[in-house]
């Protein structure tokens, strides 16, 4: 009886640390990203938010900071406008080089067709997003161009 609590405990303290940051696949990465673009629940339906907590889940640590920066931007980069109605979310992945996988995320946007690619990488929390690609730009680049 005293292993099972020595266990259950071990597991309660690794716990916490695990929901910190990263997802167990890149497709649930991606996924968890739209959910926050939904017509559900007010807290779920205005974007994947830009606090501190949500940017150590969704981000490695390089695109953190710049994610949860005070900054005016013209449209939301997800999903490449200022507001939404997505239709369905396919999610493919592209190839996979090493530590990253290339995942492509098609939807439409008020009817209009939307393609993003995203990198997310597999680190020791699991998977976070490294950069994602539009036709036009990164996320990266995005965020450096508008911060205040």
């Amino acid at each position: 009886m005293r292993e099972l609590a020595g266990i259950v405990a071990l597991f309660a303290g690794l716990w916490p640390a695990a929901a910190d940051a990263g997802f167990r696949t890149p497709e649930s990465l991606v996924r968890n990203v739209y959910a926050y673009y939904g017509r559900g629940a007010p807290e779920l339906s205005k974007g994947l938010p830009r606090d501190a907590a949500t940017a150590r889940q969704f981000f490695d640590p390089s695109l953190r900071k710049a994610w949860s920066a005070p900054r005016t931007e013209p449209y939301d980069f997800l999903v490449q406008s200022p507001n939404w109605k997505l239709g369905p979310v396919a999610i493919a992945i592209l190839r996979k080089q090493y530590d990253q996988t290339y995942v492509a995320a098609n939807f439409d946007n008020h009817g209009r067709p939307v393609t993003l690619n995203f990198i997310p990488v597999k680190g020791p929390e699991g998977w976070v997003i490294t950069d994602i690609e539009s036709p036009h730009d990164s996320l990266r680049m995005f965020l450096e161009q508008f911060r205040n």
